[in-house]
């Protein structure tokens, strides 16, 4: 009798097999811009991603709090209405890290991503549509972290 624990270490043990062997899909593997999540700044996140200089769009929006009393749990949302999008991303400004998320978006996908981010400071955060031709159109909010509630 195949208990569940043997069926879980032979699943494992065909999926290692199946990974060194190159075969899973690549959508089973993780993609990671290691230069884009260390860019210091928004232009160079969007350097590494092969985009060109941002411009502002009223169809890309942002939604987040005004005022966030608690920096270590932010919650934020990144939407579009462009058509041809196939990044959206989640920049905070004054993070040590730029880049909070990146999502890939295909035809299939409606763009519109909600995420929790860390925010170490008050800063802007931009919501930042990348098209297929490279072309990135933004929109920005600032949000406030405040210590302890007292304003920051």
């Amino acid at each position: 009798m195949t208990t569940r624990r043997l069926a879980l270490q032979q699943s494992a043990a065909v999926a290692a097999l199946l990974a060194a062997a190159g075969l899973l899909p690549a959508a089973a593997q993780a993609a990671y811009n290691k230069a884009a999540f260390d860019a210091k700044n928004v232009a160079d996140v969007l350097k590494a991603l092969g985009a060109g200089a941002p411009v502002e769009s009223k169809e890309v929006t942002i939604t987040g709090p005004d005022i966030a009393e608690n920096g270590a749990v932010v919650p934020l949302g990144a939407a579009t209405t462009l058509a041809g999008v196939k990044k959206l991303l989640v920049l905070v400004e004054k993070n040590p890290n730029t880049l909070v998320a990146a999502f890939d978006v295909s035809d299939a996908v409606e763009p519109n991503f909600l995420t929790r981010a860390k925010l170490g400071q008050s800063s802007d955060v931009y919501a930042v549509a990348v098209t297929g031709d490279g072309k990135a159109f933004y929109a920005k909010k600032e949000v406030k972290v405040t210590l302890g509630g007292c304003g920051g």
